[in-house]
């Protein structure tokens, strides 16, 4: 298994991985795996921006297990710190239970402790209970609530 930035040619991967259990808005009637103009758009973005970066865990033979994006935030607080945002964290649903989602996470937070992050956090949808286990597993705490407002 290893960890690499994601490529244009991961897309198909990545789409498949993050529409496969959303639990706040329903998989794409089309096939989850078709690169249109906005996949491709909003993946460039991220891969030109120095904050951003899509963590990828693969096999070791190019096949996607799991994925998740790192956003490094600046600020004011902690004496001007960066710190880490972690989104969009997957792993196909054929492979979890086998230590990979720890691995992955386990990896995202040592890319933002080299980086000089003075904190890691991440948000979950209140009705992935199992996933709020395994975070909770990892050392993060519940210590604040979030808030979203659709546009």
């Amino acid at each position: 298994m290893i960890f690499r930035t994601a490529t244009r040619d991961d897309l198909p991967a990545l789409i498949a991985l993050l529409s496969e259990d959303t639990v706040d808005q329903p998989v794409p009637a089309q096939d989850p795996a078709a690169v249109d103009e906005a996949y491709s758009r909003a993946f460039d973005a991220v891969d030109s921006d120095a904050r951003n970066e899509i963590v990828v865990m693969d096999d070791g033979a190019g096949t996607v297990l799991g994925c998740l994006q790192l956003t490094y935030i600046p600020g004011l607080g902690r004496r001007g710190a960066e710190r880490a945002l972690i989104e969009g964290v997957r792993v196909r649903s054929d492979r979890r239970g086998a230590g990979l989602g720890r691995a992955l996470l386990t990896h995202a937070v040592e890319r933002a402790r080299d980086r000089g992050c003075a904190l890691v956090q991440l948000t979950s949808n209140k009705r992935r209970t199992d996933a709020h286990r395994f975070y909770d597993s990892l050392g993060f705490v519940r210590s604040h609530d979030g808030f979203k407002l659709a546009l």
